[in-house]
């Protein structure tokens, strides 16, 4: 056969090939996307993110519900440490903390906790450990998706709560019924230590971690952010505002034990975890 003639021929095959090609790539979707607001995307609303709810929490976060079988479960137990607050651990079931997608889609058994202190809420926990400071009653725990929905089983939340009770410490014999006289902290470190941190986008760099401090070591955070925002210390209720592309420094002394969590406002970033000993 010549040869033109059986190009051709052939010719309305490749063409159907490649039509059969693009096809399935706009059937595929391409790359997922998962960064939605809650409610705008696919898999906020089906599949594995379960179903979005109209009821809301107290914080006008909607519900999103999964079957009994796959909904997360949590519990908590409150430890008192010795300056009047708790260390607080979580176990959690069907579920991981995940503070580096923080803010994209609602995948099942990923998000994070919200932290309600005496009915109002106080912070968030990216992982199993957190503390309380001195002077709460009441703690909720409760789970929540990236998207910041909350994660609901047979149409309430997925939550733990428990009563924060001091431990009683009897005096010790022949130890008089005063109360005794604290001692000083110790002296807080004249340099400390200096942590500098980058937030691009939701990006931040170096990656979340925890910084183990003693207590009474001084540390500044240094921040730069491409967008205005806050930066919070939760535990010490420190707060210093960002200005795009201008480093804020926010210097304080580790003098309360326990686990501290410091993020953004706006944006719900964290940023880094101190852990004080």
């Amino acid at each position: 056969m010549p040869r033109r003639a059986r190009r051709r021929r052939t010719a309305p095959f490749a063409a159907a090939a490649l039509a059969a090609v693009l096809l399935l790539a706009a059937g595929c979707g391409g790359r997922a996307t998962t960064h939605h607001k809650p409610g705008t995307g696919h898999e906020q609303a089906t599949g594995n993110g379960g179903t979005l709810l109209a009821a809301r929490d107290e914080s006008g976060h909607r519900l999103r519900e999964l079957p009994a079988a796959d909904a997360p479960s949590v519990r908590a137990e409150a430890r008192p440490d010795t300056e009047g607050g708790w260390n607080v651990h979580l176990t959690v079931e069907r579920f991981r903390f995940t503070p580096e997608s923080t803010g994209g889609g609602a995948l099942a058994g990923r998000g994070h906790a919200r932290l309600l202190v005496d009915g109002r809420e106080a912070a968030r926990a990216y992982g199993p450990w957190f503390h309380v400071p001195s002077g709460a009653r009441t703690l909720t725990v409760r789970l929540y998706a990236d998207d910041h929905t909350v994660w609901a089983t047979a149409g309430a939340p997925v939550q733990t709560s428990l009563t924060l009770t001091p431990s009683a410490q009897p005096p010790s014999a022949g130890a008089s019924s005063a109360a005794p006289t604290p001692s000083p902290p110790p002296a807080p470190t004249p340099t400390g230590r200096t942590l500098d941190i980058r937030v691009t986008g939701s990006t931040v760099s170096p990656a979340p971690s925890r910084v183990e401090l003693r207590k009474g070591e001084r540390i500044t955070l240094r921040v730069t952010a491409d967008r205005a925002d806050t930066v919070h210390v939760h535990g010490y209720d420190r707060e210093a505002a960002l200005a795009p592309g201008t480093p804020a420094t926010l210097t304080l002394t580790a003098d309360r034990t326990g686990l501290f969590e410091v993020e953004t406002h706006e944006s719900g970033l964290v940023l880094t975890q101190l852990v004080v000993r």
